[in-house]
């Protein structure tokens, strides 16, 4: 992440999209897709965001662009890190799965969707026990 110099309270869009290098219509489009990012808004109307905004679009941005997540593998993720946090035994088993899912191929798209779901479905199991 880009460094303003200045720490600040609030960030506009624009500044946001220069520390994160995403363009501005990636970051309102992802506010409609992740619950979880939702910045303020001043009286002006103009979206703010937060350190805590800015590290979760970090977030977001490593799970999609580094690790090759879909946007509802993603999802899935933030919400189980959010909510429900990996009992221990299943802990190692999600730990497991993540270098895995990292040396699959770009042209393997059906392995990593099989993978995902499993990742899932093991997540979901976590949280029943």
């Amino acid at each position: 992440m880009k460094d303003f110099g200045l720490k600040k309270l609030y960030y506009s869009i624009s500044e946001v999209s220069k520390l994160t290098d995403l363009e501005q219509y990636i970051l309102r489009y992802w506010e409609s897709e992740f619950e979880q990012l939702k910045p303020s808004k001043n009286r002006a109307g103009n979206r703010i965001y937060t350190n805590k905004d800015i590290a979760l679009i970090l977030k977001i941005k490593k799970l999609l662009r580094d690790e090759k997540y879909t946007i509802e593998g993603a999802k899935n993720i933030l919400n189980s890190d959010n909510n429900h946090p990996p009992s221990p035994a299943i802990s190692s088993t999600h730990s497991k799965l993540i270098p895995e899912k990292e040396k699959i191929s770009d042209n393997q798209p059906l392995l990593r969707k099989d993978l995902e779901e499993i990742k899932k479905f093991l997540l979901d199991l976590s949280q029943r026990i």
